[in-house]
């Protein structure tokens, strides 16, 4: 095997590998959901981002892969539908870009490609399905999230990172919009996607009093809602290191030291003001602080050194701790706080490319690279914002006025288990309490 040939091997050997450790994020989602939710809802939560993965998987193969990353124009890709087209074929001559020009500066297999993208667009389907817990249908999810992986996701992600306008630099200019990982693509698209459906969905029963107050609904696990966090920490070693989609050993080291120094200082920053302004180290705050930090290196994790990724991770816990609060108080119920963690930090990662970028030829405004940057990173997070909310809302709009979206207060009352699945996650539960009540002596089996 030459060189050219070994380097293919080890490439595609890492790309797949990353692939798996954001696979398994969907386990981490699925954990972190189901704890922060009521245990009546369990077996709800765990469907849903179970079933989320097959349905991106086949969305994408059909239609999105294409949308996203086929040769086009500067709004969307129109090539390469169920993966059929040339991709850097050594069939080819050597000026050949086949139909996914957009991902040619990556020698791994098409196919290669094609999974490391899918396991990315399955966790922006994930990111919502947290945010609408404990009160959409389940049919209304699973048609939502085809729309997205299919159709709102990849249009967006086309513009960022398949060649779109936003991934081309101005005449004269190499300042372009960036986002190494998906600060944007990822996050804030499932973050967007996720407010619109909030919105449209409205809070759960009982979660705000008729003065307005908040009355809190807390989770059913913290242990299962700590385990998966642990998992999403573990898979962001995928999520950014294989994001250079090449065994590059300097890339991959400076990347996983990025993110892991952010999502530590994400979760110490968010345990300080929670317990200041809290009263208490509360550990779902701690958990989301970890998460905030993630996200917000997750863009600029490739430009960036250990000391920037410090101070973002600390501004990211604070942000998230303080969106907490905030979306609690406009009244837009999450149950996971997946808008505080995804939109909020997919938005301030974003811009931090713009500010602190001091590595690979990119500078941002803190390290005398002015405001182009900045500016550019501004107005790709607009864009793709406009865009995604407004279609989002659109479809579950149209999802509520044909299949209903809400499921019934009765329904809402009794759990998600019962009403949507006929089973629960906890059955022995309700078993002891039913011989409790047909026993006025409070008898157990």
């Amino acid at each position: 095997m030459d060189a050219a040939a070994l380097k293919v091997a080890a490439d595609t050997v890492w790309v797949l590998i990353t692939a798996f450790l954001v696979f398994w994020m969907n386990a981490g989602f699925a954990l972190l959901e189901s704890g922060l939710c009521q245990s009546k809802n369990a077996v709800n939560i765990l469907a849903k981002n179970f079933i989320v993965f097959a349905i991106s998987s086949l969305a994408f193969w059909f239609v999105g892969f294409g949308m996203m990353f086929g040769d086009g124009n500067a709004f969307v890709g129109l090539n390469g539908w169920l993966l059929a087209g040339v991709d850097n074929s050594p069939a080819m001559a050597a000026d050949y870009k086949g139909v996914f020009t957009s991902l040619n500066w990556t020698g791994v297999p098409l196919e290669a490609k094609f999974f490391f993208q899918l396991v990315f667009a399955g966790t922006a389907a994930t990111i919502v399905s947290g945010a609408v817990a404990e009160r959409i249908r389940f049919i209304s999810f699973i048609v939502f999230s085809f729309v997205l992986v299919a159709v709102i996701y990849p249009i967006a992600g086309h513009w960022c990172w398949g060649g779109g306008f936003l991934a081309t630099a101005a005449q004269g200019s190499k300042a372009f919009f960036r986002d190494f990982a998906g600060s944007t693509v990822v996050h804030s698209i499932g973050g967007w996607a996720a407010i619109a459906g909030v919105m449209i969905l409205g809070p759960r029963n009982g979660k705000y009093r008729k003065d307005g107050s908040v009355q809190p609904i807390p989770g059913h696990s913290m242990a299962l809602a700590t385990l998966g966090t642990f998992i999403l920490w573990l898979g962001w070693f995928g999520f950014n290191p294989g994001s250079t989609m090449a065994a590059d050993v300097a890339g991959i080291a400076s990347v996983a030291l990025n993110t892991n120094m952010a999502a530590a200082a994400g979760c110490l920053s968010a345990t300080a003001v929670a317990w200041k302004v809290l009263g208490k180290p509360d550990l779902s705050m701690i958990l989301n602080g970890t998460l905030a930090g993630l996200v917000a290196i997750t863009a600029p994790c490739y430009w960036v050194g250990p000391g920037s990724s410090i101070i973002i991770g600390l501004l990211a816990g604070v942000l998230v701790v303080f969106g907490v609060l905030f979306f609690d108080r406009i009244h837009l119920d999450d149950p996971v706080g997946a808008l505080s963690v995804h939109l909020l930090n997919g938005i301030f990662g974003t811009l931090c490319v713009g500010l602190f970028a001091s590595r690979n030829d990119v500078a941002g405004l803190f390290f005398g690279g002015g405001a182009t940057q900045l500016l550019i990173q501004i107005k790709g997070a607009l864009a793709v914002g406009a865009f995604v909310f407004a279609v989002s809302a659109a479809c579950w709009l149209l999802i509520k006025v044909t299949l209903g979206i809400r499921v019934s207060p009765e329904e809402e009352l009794e759990g998600l288990d019962k009403g949507e699945h006929g089973m629960e996650a906890y059955p022995d539960i309700s078993f002891i309490a039913s011989l409790t009540r047909s026993d006025g002596q409070g008898a157990r089996p």
